[in-house]
């Protein structure tokens, strides 16, 4: 069932790796992941494979994130079954970025949550006019995970921490501005590419497909951006976008006051110590606690019911206001796990490939 899921196969000197749930948007099961790493442990050896091609199948994008639904019945159920897919996810995301051989992912479409963790950890990181990158995790009563808070942590100013608050999607030139791609290539000159790499390695191939980006929006909001993101608690912030009467910042504002408080304040945390802790291992380790204890928050289970299963888009928050959530409700998801928890070898910077 795992290889329907995801299909593999070796084209010329290139492994490929096709996620393959396009009625799910290619969303990722524990399966999948298992299937994923496999493939990569047999061609990090096989002198026949120079490099690994992710994509995704379907006309909507590479993949929306992980299996909210499954994640939600667990959630009710009190089971264990999500954090057991998170452990082998994030280690997947390690993996990825440390992998020996290029890892070329074609972030085409949409490229969401788990998504930007099987992609954006990659060595060639490909966005196209269609692609549209985000970490929404807050809309559902969740903190940015695979890795994400290392990413916008490392993004330019405070532009990661306006992405990770209000879930914001970027276009191609914002992913490429924001860290999380490398090129823009032309969808349509995709099959092109792809078929250049069965003979060829990236480095020899894609500066005939690699074109300028379109422009994003962010560049030109950095101002606001760094001057409202910059306090020191989500109730600063808010109040700095209100205040600063530029009507975007009104509207991320308003976005924010929509969005799970706790999740909100996690979130922030989670970015401001994902800058302090060095390699994405660690960033990873701190993911692990703090995806687990949202998995017991009624939060989790409320903003997925209301944006997934009821689709009422009317979640009831608890606490309901940013005010009621306390520092030390923030500190418990920082906790040690109290089970097994997430360790992971860490280098000093991921390697180097050969192209």
């Amino acid at each position: 069932m795992s290889e329907e899921l995801v299909r593999v196969r070796v084209e010329g000197r290139t492994g490929v790796l096709t996620l393959n749930r396009p009625k799910a948007l290619n969303a990722l099961t524990h399966s999948m992941v298992a299937t994923i790493a496999a493939a990569l442990d047999r061609w990090e050896h096989d002198p026949e494979v120079a490099a690994v091609v992710l994509t995704g199948a379907g006309e909507r994008g590479l993949c929306a994130g992980g299996d909210i639904r499954s994640i939600h019945e667990d959630a009710r159920a009190g089971g264990q079954a999500s954090a057991a897919f998170w452990r082998d996810e994030y280690r997947l995301n390690a993996r990825i970025a440390r992998y020996p051989k290029p890892y070329v992912a074609i972030m085409d479409g949409i490229v969401m949550g788990g998504g930007v963790g099987v992609a954006a950890h990659g060595s060639v990181r490909i966005v196209t006019e269609g692609s549209k990158v985000a970490m929404p995790e807050t809309g559902i009563g969740f903190v940015p995970d695979v890795g994400g808070t290392y990413l916008l942590a490392l993004a330019p100013g405070e532009l990661g921490t306006h992405l990770a608050l209000t879930g914001a999607v970027m276009g191609p030139g914002d992913a490429l501005l924001c860290g999380f791609a490398d090129h823009f290539v032309e969808r349509a000159q995709l099959p092109a590419l792809l078929a250049a790499l069965r003979t060829a390695p990236p480095g020899e191939v894609l500066h005939r497909h690699v074109r300028d980006a379109p422009s994003g929006e962010l560049r030109a909001n950095r101002s606001w951006i760094d001057a409202c993101y910059s306090a020191d608690s989500v109730e600063e912030i808010v109040e700095r976008l209100l205040a600063c009467g530029v009507p975007a910042a009104g509207e991320a504002a308003a976005t924010l006051l929509t969005r799970s408080p706790t999740a909100l304040k996690v979130t922030l945390a989670a970015l401001r110590r994902a800058r302090e802790l060095g390699p994405l291992e660690r960033v990873l380790e701190q993911e692990y606690r703090v995806s687990c204890a949202a998995l017991s928050s009624a939060d989790l289970v409320e903003g997925i019911r209301a944006q997934v299963i009821d689709k009422d888009r009317a979640p009831r928050w608890s606490p309901g206001t940013l005010a009621e959530v306390t520092d030390a409700d923030v500190a418990r998801y920082f906790a040690p796990t109290g089970g097994e928890g997430l360790s992971l070898a860490a280098s000093a910077s991921s390697q180097e490939v050969p192209w």
